[in-house]
């Protein structure tokens, strides 16, 4: 057995209420973190944290809290050093798609995904950072997409804020590095999730991931578990010498290592 090293590790992970989030949320309290998560609808939260408890019997705060509003990062940080007494591990999961052409973007479209996607993780690693390095280190992750590093068209302004990310994630792992705190980044691909099912119409989901998986070298969409064993991978003691990173997790879709 791998054993990842992460029993009573505090993790905090935004957008932890489905998906990607909630995956991660399970996974790293299966290992015996502590786990706090947020998401803007709070009883929507508090039913996925109460699930996760009672699945792995491991210690999860619900926090309701929408990343994109500065105060409201002050507040999630504090809350969970308040549970828990610190901070080990963040993952910045947070985020919505958005895919349009230039011309049907306006400054506000902008903004709105900067500030979600890009400005949340700078303040959120802004305001843990300083609790990782009191701790003697940790370890961030940033979620981030493949269109990142090779756009395709049309999909502004996400393709623009997650290349940022990336950028980010290299630039603080460097910065960093000399406090023992490492900062990597997952680029996803297509990866089964709630936003697909609103797409797929009335088309069965079985057949509509099928027919997506088509284009992709394995042949098959990623799973939110396997999102979620990258980010426990990359968080732990196994992964001590891993940071500065752009990990590609689109079973080989991306044109670009």
């Amino acid at each position: 057995m791998l054993d990842l090293g992460l029993t009573d590790r505090i993790a905090l992970i935004t957008g932890g209420s489905d998906g990607l989030g909630r995956a991660t949320a399970h996974r790293l309290a299966a290992e015996g973190c502590k786990v706090a998560i947020c998401a803007r609808r709070a009883d929507h939260l508090e039913a996925a944290a109460a699930a996760i408890r009672d699945d792995t019997g491991g210690e999860v705060l619900a926090h309701a809290a929408d990343v994109a509003d500065a105060a409201a990062i002050e507040g999630l940080v504090d809350a969970t050093v308040e549970r828990f007494g610190g901070i080990d591990i963040l993952v910045n999961n947070a985020g919505a798609s958005a895919a349009a052409a230039l011309e049907d973007l306006d400054d506000d479209a902008w903004q709105t995904d900067f500030n979600l996607k890009l400005m949340a993780a700078v303040r959120l690693c802004r305001r843990v950072v300083p609790i990782l390095r009191q701790r003697g280190g940790g370890s961030i992750v940033n979620a981030t997409i493949v269109g990142g590093k090779a756009p395709a068209a049309n999909t502004l302004p996400t393709s623009v804020s997650r290349a940022a990310g990336i950028n980010l994630t290299k630039s603080l792992a460097n910065t960093y590095a000399i406090d023992n705190i490492r900062i990597n980044t997952i680029c996803i691909g297509l990866i089964k999730s709630a936003q697909w099912e609103r797409r797929a119409g009335d088309t069965p989901m079985e057949e509509f991931y099928t027919e997506m998986g088509q284009g992709i070298p394995l042949g098959r969409l990623g799973e939110a578990e396997d999102y979620a064993d990258l980010v426990a991978f990359l968080v732990s003691d196994r992964a001590t010498y891993i940071t500065g990173t752009a990990v590609n997790l689109d079973g080989g879709m991306c044109a670009v290592v």
